[in-house]
């Protein structure tokens, strides 16, 4: 225990601040709560009341030998608005804003440096209104406000989407100019199946039977996906998985096509059509099976994980 280390952030409404980075290899906890302000333990009624100074926060316990601070700061911002100085999406108020609490002179250095980098790239037209603060005490929230995404998951989406921010998220997160380069260097098949919603056929595709460990990323964004460690044989003739490799990554939308009623799996950050769930997978790992097209994916060998700037997921098979 005593070798993690926190990190605390404001980003507006804290239950969207806790999926983003609870999946992630070594991220050991994400608490909801309360920070910056002036009243000791104060209430989620007293906080949006806006008398308390305090900023709805989460704090992130990690272990910094699996996933580093800059890491988990590059997440923060992609979660965010960093122009909006009076809120976030539908929350207005000081205690929606956003924030980087540093607990230490080398995270106060990593959250300067990232946030200049951010103001010098060009990629907003309006100046970066993220503070950058000492942490101070963190208040936890109510029971019901911690894991509420779990626990109200309809309400947790239809809130996030009526919000706004997934929508900012992909409009401002995105770099259309590189995915539409990268969509040049597909090959038909590549491209009919993730910007077309295509299928190619079973038993003729690159991984339905590949049994090598690693992990397997969206061809278009290179986010992370599926684990070797969830895939199974099917017997099926495309590429099988019992889980994604974070919920996060991946959509689940209704497919009606082709006379059918499915769920479609979607990447989250490029929006590839990837393949379909369906519920018979194996009882004892979840029930689920994750068909997916092998032309949506790129696969990342296990010991070239580092390298290719993945390394987190090397614990994933160090936990084996």
């Amino acid at each position: 225990m005593s070798n993690y280390a926190k990190a605390t952030f404001a980003g507006g409404c804290f239950w969207c601040m806790v999926t983003p980075f609870e999946e992630w290899p070594g991220i050991i906890s994400v608490e909801s709560g309360y920070t910056g302000g002036h009243k000791e333990n104060p209430t989620y009624k007293e906080v949006c009341s806006e008398t308390t100074g305090h900023f709805e926060a989460v704090q992130i316990t990690f272990d910094p030998s699996i996933i580093s601070y800059e890491k988990i700061v590059s997440v923060f911002w992609k979660q965010i608005d960093p122009t909006d100085a009076g809120g976030q999406f539908y929350d207005r108020g000081d205690s929606y804003r956003t924030a980087i609490f540093f607990h230490d002179d080398e995270q106060k250095l990593i959250a300067e440096n990232s946030k200049k980098e951010l103001e010098e790239s060009g990629r907003f037209d309006k100046p970066i209104a993220t503070l950058i603060l000492p942490a101070v005490t963190f208040y936890p929230a109510e029971e019901y406000h911690q894991d509420y995404h779990k626990k109200n998951p309809f309400h947790y989406k239809r809130y996030r989407q009526g919000s706004g921010r997934d929508v900012f998220i992909k409009s401002h997160w995105v770099d259309s100019g590189q995915k539409e380069e990268i969509l040049k260097s597909l090959n038909p098949m590549q491209y009919n199946v993730t910007q077309n919603d295509g299928t190619e056929p079973p038993f003729q595709n690159e991984f339905w039977n590949h049994t090598e460990e690693g992990i397997y990323v969206d061809i278009v964004s290179g986010e992370p996906l599926f684990s070797s460690l969830d895939k199974f044989d099917s017997s099926c003739g495309w590429p099988s998985f019992t889980k994604p490799v974070r919920s996060s990554t991946v959509e689940e939308k209704e497919d009606l096509s082709h006379g059918m009623i499915r769920t479609e799996v979607r990447s989250k950050d490029a929006d590839s059509h990837l393949g379909h769930v369906f519920t018979d997978g194996p009882r004892d790992r979840g029930g689920l099976r994750y068909c997916i097209n092998s032309a949506a994916l790129r696969f990342i060998p296990k010991n070239e994980l580092k390298e290719k700037g993945y390394g987190e997921y090397l614990t994933l098979f160090e936990q084996k």
